[in-house]
C-alpha cells in the first residue's frame, strides 16, 4: 500500500451502539472498508455488551465501561494476530454489540390443544397460555448458537423458537406432573415454577437467562368442560331425592294459585321421585335397587276423574287446549267413570 492510500484509509476512533428502539438483540457495527484505529475507543454501556469476532471465530467479550482498545486490552485478538506488544497498526475485526436488557412481557400459548394423561379424566386435550421474560445473558454463546453473522438480530425472531421451546416443556411437564386438571387452577403458581426450572437450562445453553415464567390459564376443549360443568353440578346437588321433593315444595304455593294446579304438581312430584330414584341407582352402579315407593295421596289424586276434570277445563280456559281436545278428553274420561 503506498503511503497516500494508507493516508486516504479510513479508521475508526470511537465503536459505540446507540440503541434508538426496542427489540434489538444483536447489532453488527458497520465496518465496510474501515479499520479499527489502535488506540480508539470503545463504549459500552449498562444493559450492552460487545464481542469482537476475528474471522468467525469470537476473540475478545467486554462488558460495560470505558474501554482503550490495545493489545492489553484486546489479548485473545493480540494472540490471533499474533502482535507483539510494540506492534501499534490498524486491524480488522467484527464488532458486534449486544443487549442484555430484560425483555419482558413475552407471550407464550399453545396453537394447538397439548394431549396429556389426566387420572380423573383419562386422556384429555387443553390448551395454555401465559407470560415470560429473559434476558441476554452470555453473548458467546447467543452468536454462536443463535444470531451469527447476520447484521442484526430481533426479539421477534427469536420468538418463535423460543415459544415451541415453551411448548414442549410444557407438554412434558403437565404430563409429568401428576396433579388432576381440576386442581390445576389452584397450583399455577407450582406449576410455573416447575416450568420455569425446567426451561431454565435450555434458555442458558443458548446464552439466555430466563427470568420469570407465568402460567395464566389453562382450559379444556368446550365438550370436556361441560362434562365437567355436569359434573360438578351433581356434585352440588347430593341427594337428588331431597332436592326433587325441595323443587315440588317450592312449586307448591304457586300450582295451588291456578285451578287443577295441585293435581299437576302431584304428578309432576310422582314422576320426579322416580327420576331421582332412577338417576341415584345409576351413579351407585352395583347397589341393589332401592324398592319402589308406595303410592303417595298426592300422586293417587292425579288418577281421580274429578281432578282431570277440573285440569283439564284450567287448560281449556288458559287457551292450550282447543275446545275439541277438551271435549274429546272429557268424553274419555267420563266414559271410563261410567264404565
Amino acid at each position: 500500500m503506498s503511503l497516500g492510500s494508507f493516508i486516504k484509509k479510513q479508521f475508526i476512533d470511537v465503536l459505540q451502539w446507540n440503541e434508538d428502539s426496542d427489540g434489538t438483540l444483536a447489532w453488527r457495527y458497520p465496518m465496510e472498508d474501515f479499520e479499527i484505529q489502535y488506540g480508539a475507543s470503545l463504549t459500552v454501556r449498562e444493559s450492552q455488551m460487545a464481542v469482537f469476532v476475528n474471522e468467525g471465530q469470537v476473540a475478545d467479550v467486554f462488558g460495560p465501561g470505558l474501554y482503550t482498545l490495545t493489545t492489553r486490552t484486546i489479548p485473545v485478538l493480540t494472540n490471533l494476530k499474533n502482535w507483539d506488544k510494540l506492534f501499534e497498526s490498524p486491524f480488522k475485526s467484527d464488532v458486534y454489540f449486544f443487549s442484555t436488557r430484560l425483555q419482558l412481557g413475552r407471550k407464550w400459548g399453545t396453537p394447538q390443544p397439548v394431549t396429556i394423561r389426566d387420572k380423573d379424566f383419562g386422556m384429555v386435550r387443553l390448551r395454555a397460555f401465559g407470560m415470560y421474560s429473559y434476558k441476554l445473558a452470555d453473548p458467546r454463546s447467543f452468536f454462536t448458537e443463535i444470531s451469527g453473522t447476520r447484521a442484526s438480530y430481533t426479539v421477534d425472531e427469536l420468538e418463535q423458537q423460543l415459544r415451541n421451546l415453551v411448548v414442549a416443556t410444557m407438554s412434558a411437564t403437565l404430563g409429568g406432573a401428576d396433579v388432576p386438571f381440576v386442581d390445576m387452577a389452584a397450583n399455577q403458581l407450582l406449576l410455573s415454577d416447575k416450568m420455569r426450572a425446567a426451561m431454565a437450562p435450555t434458555f442458558e445453553r443458548y446464552g439466555l437467562a430466563l427470568d420469570n415464567f407465568a402460567v395464566e390459564n389453562i382450559s379444556l376443549p368446550d365438550e370436556l368442560q361441560k362434562a365437567i360443568d355436569a359434573r360438578i353440578s351433581m356434585g352440588m346437588v347430593g341427594d337428588l331425592g331431597k332436592y326433587t321433593q325441595f323443587q315440588v315444595a317450592q312449586a307448591v304455593p304457586l300450582a295451588a294459585q291456578n285451578e287443577g294446579g295441585l293435581a299437576g304438581v302431584g304428578a309432576g312430584l310422582a314422576a320426579g321421585v322416580g327420576m331421582g330414584q332412577v338417576m341415584m341407582d345409576a351413579l351407585r352402579g352395583s347397589q341393589p335397587p332401592a324398592p319402589a315407593a308406595a303410592p303417595t295421596p298426592v300422586a293417587a289424586a292425579a288418577d281421580d276423574p274429578e281432578a282431570r276434570l277440573a285440569k283439564l277445563k284450567a287448560l281449556l280456559d288458559k287457551g292450550l287446549v282447543t275446545q275439541a281436545d277438551y271435549d274429546s278428553a272429557k268424553a274419555e274420561i267420563l266414559k271410563k267413570l261410567i264404565g
